[in-house]
């Protein structure tokens, strides 16, 4: 049997740890939380399903604490969780197959990290991710900042879910004060670390920064591709605050050059071609997001709903306004099917009764 060590890195989570560690205890065969100054009861909590409770100095490295965490296991496998990530039954069921299978050999199994969802727990954005490695390989972690394991050896991609539940949202300057601090202390950014910092100025609004460390970034050409797109699509988003459509547009095309339209670039040219009330391009590119095929296995970012969900109700705006209102209705009716709960879908429905 494969033997699984769950690996947390934690600190002023008791509102959500022991949701987790229920998950937790219906497949793992040891678990390892390192603690990295809670002021909580996260300890307490932890010692309720484990002994292995350990603390870290923090230092601002999530790598760091990430890989003290991997020394401690002793299984065959090493899997990483947050502790407010949960586990469906279903998948928990799917782990134990993995478990109790006579596959010993894979070096790194990738799940998928659900980060949005509906009501319903059905996807709405996810990516895989490396999520159990076998620890006889060696794998460490890298990165002070959206820390990560390179993956190598044999691979293999699960049909598995890990949610990533959060009950409250927390201070989006963390990850940029690490950030200044890493840079301050005359350390160089690398490609991926570029792409990430210039991704949490914008999530700061400080916007001119970003567009800055964006173009940087992609001027490098050293970046994964995947990342690439992913930066000509928050470029865009800068601009579009800005209302400089036409740079926001530039951005979204020059992606092209990079791979095959994916759809979450497409939707986004559809919404800023609604916004500059050029509604037959919009449709044009709204159609167009609607034919495309999600691909999780590349290793980027995929919005599920920009493959259905999001160009149906941008479609929906856009027939309206051109005044054919059977087309609108069309087009409501299948956001309404998708997601009827959608504030958007529910302000539609009122609308067109």
């Amino acid at each position: 049997m494969n033997k699984i060590s769950v690996c947390m890195i934690v600190k002023d989570e008791e509102k959500v740890l022991e949701r987790c560690l229920k998950c937790v205890k219906g497949f793992a065969d040891e678990v390892v939380v390192v603690d990295t100054g809670s002021s909580d009861r996260s300890k307490e909590i932890a010692k309720k399903y484990t002994d292995k409770v350990f603390d870290f100095q923090w230092n601002d490295d999530f790598s760091q604490a990430r890989n003290y965490s991997f020394s401690k296991a002793t299984c065959d496998y090493i899997m990483w969780l947050d502790a407010d990530d949960i586990i469906l039954e279903e998948d928990i069921l799917k782990i134990w197959d993995f478990k109790l299978s006579k596959t010993s050999d894979l070096d790194v199994l990738m799940f998928k990290y659900v980060t949005d969802y509906n009501e319903d727990y059905k996807p709405k954005f996810s990516f895989y991710r490396e999520r159990i490695v076998k620890r006889s390989s060696g794998f460490v972690w890298n990165d002070p900042v959206h820390e990560v394991i390179t993956p190598h050896g044999k691979i293999a991609y699960f049909d598995i879910n890990v949610y990533h539940a959060k009950m409250e949202v927390k201070s989006s300057s963390r990850n940029l004060i690490i950030y200044q601090k890493y840079i301050s202390n005359g350390n160089k950014l690398s490609p991926r670390q570029q792409f990430y910092y210039a991704r949490e100025l914008y999530y700061n609004n400080l916007l001119e920064e970003a567009i800055h460390n964006f173009h940087l970034f992609l001027s490098s050409h050293n970046g994964w591709i995947e990342n690439n797109i992913e930066a000509c699509l928050i470029l865009s988003k800068c601009y579009q605050l800005r209302k400089d459509y036409d740079k926001a547009l530039t951005s979204l095309f020059g992606s092209f050059a990079m791979a095959k339209p994916r759809s979450e670039i497409l939707c986004e040219i559809g919404k800023v071609y609604i916004e500059l009330k050029r509604y037959d391009e919009a449709i044009y590119w709204l159609g167009l997001a609607k034919k495309q095929k999600p691909k999780l296995k590349n290793g980027g970012f995929v919005s599920l709903d920009a493959y259905n969900f999001t160009p149906n109700l941008e479609l929906c705006v856009a027939y309206y306004h051109k005044g054919y209102m059977k087309r609108a209705r069309h087009y409501h009716e299948l956001t309404k099917k998708e997601n009827p709960l959608h504030p958007s879908v529910k302000y539609n429905e009122k609308f067109f009764k």
